[in-house]
């Protein structure tokens, strides 16, 4: 069955510029599918249209009948003094109504009406409640909520008085509490963290109904799409697989249009030398020869050939690194916040030596951000003094990028950051930036999220630093955008100091982690993948230290008890084999990844590797499973 169908869809917001030009494609029911595609490619105006926001210019859009869509980019406005709580049961409305209809049957039946119509109608609606989970809500709501992070004290807070973030979290969670077939997800992780992310991964890859996400997150795409849809110049391109198949397959496509492209290419100029050759000849006294060359030059004319593929153009820019004299880069002594009644965090004592790479991660509302600010100096500690070294010169890219003239275009932006900067001058480094044309005269206010941060990082980019802090760096960037900065970061050879979600990011370049939890920060002398095992082993010894004290127990009791050792005992051991075999299969993925990587050009052995490869993640998937299992026999 055909969930959405799209033919020949064409959008334009002006007369010069089509955003969607003949847009096709179709979406069947159960599909999990990434759109992709560079920050204004059109993704956003397609789930609006989709969901009835926007009107399109010309083309259909189909949507199977019956079928609801819900999309998370949306955020309702609910009445004044709203709680979180209610937000979220607005998603029972139509289990509310059939529960009322079933109180008024309940009452008519009680004063003796005896109809067998009421009677078969409220046989109908209990049936439909209950097939519904109309009897666990509750259940469901406190299951949503844990896997979203939203506590009991948020839960009880006013919506409106929610940051942005916590308020598409509460949507999210809304959202999936609904009984919605078709649910649109536009940037679901770009304000969630780290294990509200993955929560909604395994959600996303458990959902009955069709899944459609835009995401510039690499790991989410990879874990929770089967397909991708690239919309590049109005236009869709088909990708099956996620997004690790979709980059290696891209490449090859691009590299067999080059190819046809050059041969094509070599082609007509064989055939225009020739021609050009009988023109000449034709000149020296055999007029027939004309005729010949005419003959060719058609024959070009009538050739089918393929318009050369181009990649975008990527920023190649860099941190200009200022030279470090000095062991210390910061210190903090004995710091503390707090907001109010809410102590974020207190005696923090840390160290940063040069070239070192620190992530701070923590979920949402810990004090990442604030902590951040007070390095910066733009608050002050509570207790503790905080001291960067004599030589450090920092720059600092916050989360939410702020302009004091946000009415001034970009090349003025430019000029009143930088001193003796010309206008030319200015203009040659916004277009190194992709800031181009009449681009340059757009007011910094009408930017994008996206668009914001590349503007920044331009007025950072030229100053000499050696101390880089960056609060969120890839959110809201597309792929591309977040690949160049990712380059940029790794020539940097600075210390740097990152508040990040983004798992590839912190991956690839944490070299130790700071871990703010329960108003303490944590320190791992280590990188991201290494910090994982830590936390694992740490939840083991927590569960080990859980165990029941060894107190006098009756003998049926203690004999009991013995058996359940013995069965822990067992599954401890297959545990151990368990995560051997995950790690042994976690290294074939890897290697097979590599494989993928070599064998790009080679389409038949690009097949049969990600045939293999999904053989292997369905092997990787059941050890998960399994390991789950024997971690609940085991106690941990």
């Amino acid at each position: 069955m055909i969930d959405i169908q799209v033919e020949g869809l064409v959008k334009s917001f002006d007369l010069e510029k089509k955003i969607l030009d003949g847009l096709t494609f179709q979406i069947d029911e159960g599909e999990r599918v990434g759109l992709l595609g560079r920050n204004g490619a059109g993704k956003t105006t397609l789930f609006k249209i989709l969901t009835g926001e926007l009107d399109w210019d010309e083309g259909t859009v189909r949507i199977a009948p019956g079928r609801r869509v819900g999309l998370i980019s949306q955020i309702p406005v609910y009445p004044a003094g709203y709680t979180v709580e209610d937000v979220l049961q607005t998603a029972f409305s139509r289990l509310q109504k059939t529960a009322e209809e079933m109180q008024a049957l309940e009452q008519r039946m009680a004063a003796g009406e005896t109809d067998p119509a009421v009677l078969r109608r409220y046989g109908e609606l209990s049936a439909r409640f209950e097939a519904f989970g109309g009897y666990t809500t509750e259940v469901a709501v406190n299951k949503v909520a844990n896997g979203l992070s939203i506590s009991p004290q948020m839960r009880q807070e006013p919506f409106d008085r929610l940051s942005g973030g916590e308020k598409t979290r509460v949507n999210l969670g809304r959202l999936i509490l609904e009984d919605t077939d078709i649910l649109l997800l536009d940037e679901p992780t770009n304000h969630l963290d780290l294990h509200a992310t993955e929560w909604l991964e395994e959600y996303v890859r458990s959902f009955r109904g069709t899944v459609v996400t835009i995401s510039h997150d690499r790991y989410f795409l990879d874990r929770a799409v089967t397909r991708v849809i690239e919309i590049a110049d109005g236009k869709a391109e088909f990708y099956s697989g996620n997004y690790s198949f979709y980059a290696v397959e891209k490449e090859r496509r691009f590299q067999e249009r080059m190819k046809q492209y050059q041969k094509e290419q070599a082609k007509i100029h064989q055939l225009q030398e020739a021609a050009d050759k009988l023109h000449l000849w034709a000149f020296m006294g055999n007029d027939a020869l004309h005729k010949r060359a005419f003959s060719m030059e058609k024959r070009i004319e009538r050739m089918k050939t393929t318009s050369r593929p181009t990649k975008a153009r990527k920023l190649d820019t860099r941190f200009v690194s200022a030279e470090f004299h000095g062991d210390e880069v910061l210190a903090l002594r004995n710091v503390g916040k707090a907001f109010g009644d809410k102590q974020l965090f207190e005696h923090v004592n840390l160290k940063v030596e040069g070239g070192e790479r620190i992530a701070l991660i923590g979920d949402n509302g810990t004090g990442k951000s604030t902590l951040i600010k007070l390095i910066m100096g733009e608050q002050y500690p509570d207790e503790g003094r905080i001291r960067q070294g004599p030589s450090v010169k920092s720059a600092y890219l916050p989360q939410i990028i702020h302009f004091d003239h946000p009415e001034r275009n970009l090349v003025d932006t430019l000029i009143y950051a930088k001193k003796n900067l010309s206008a030319q001058s200015a203009r040659n480094r916004l277009a190194a930036y992709q800031f181009q044309g009449e681009d340059v005269f757009k007011s910094v206010s009408v930017l994008s999220g996206g668009e914001q941060s590349r503007l920044r990082l331009c007025m950072l980019m030229d100053e000499e630093i050696n101390f880089l802090i960056l609060d969120e760096p890839t959110n809201h960037l597309d792929i591309d955008s977040r690949e160049w900065i990712e380059e940029a970061v790794e020539a940097f050879d600075g210390t740097l100091l990152f508040v990040s979600h983004d798992r590839y990011f912190i991956n690839r370049f944490a070299t130790r982690i700071w871990e703010l939890e329960d108003g303490v920060i944590s320190d791992y002398r280590c990188g991201f993948a290494q910090y994982r095992q830590l936390k694992a082993e740490e939840a083991k010894e927590k569960a080990q230290e859980k165990a029941p004290d060894k107190a006098e127990k009756p003998r049926e009791e203690r004999t009991e008890r013995s058996r359940g050792n013995r069965a822990q005992q067992a599954a401890r051991r297959q545990l151990t084999i368990c995560e051997r075999d995950i790690a042994k299969a976690e290294e074939q993925m890897a290697a097979l990844d590599g494989a993928m990587e070599a064998a790009a050009c080679d389409y038949e052995k690009l097949n049969e590797l990600v045939q293999e490869k999904e053989k292997a993640q369905a092997e990787l998937d059941a050890l998960y499973e399994k390991w789950e299992q024997l971690s609940e026999e085991a106690g941990e």
